[in-house]
């Protein structure tokens, strides 16, 4: 995976989406209208952490190279050098997988 040169502020996560499927688990093979979004993404940059009230950072629990699992609808759609990525905050990601 090629270097990316955005750093992601404040809790937020850089992730590059798995490819979605393109057959079905019995060999149909998909249109591109049918296929599902992905909700597995990879991580490939972070964001500090959070502000709490009194101004302390708070850490990021994920970092560069996790497997997460997302909502379907999470996240703002960016592209990168021809690459297609998802910004969201720490909070839209349900688990690391």
């Amino acid at each position: 995976m090629a270097k990316v040169k955005v750093k992601p502020l404040g809790d937020r996560v850089l992730v590059k989406p798995m490819e979605a499927q393109e057959k079905t688990k019995g060999g149909i093979i998909l249109p591109d209208t049918a296929k599902e979004k992905p909700v597995i993404g990879e991580i490939v940059a972070t964001g500090p952490g959070k502000r709490s009230d009194d101004g302390k950072l708070i850490p990021m629990e994920l970092s560069v190279g996790d497997k997460i699992l997302y909502g379907k609808y999470s996240g703002t759609e960016i592209t990168l050098e021809d690459e297609e990525y998802l910004i969201m905050r720490e909070s839209d990601i349900f688990g690391i997988i």
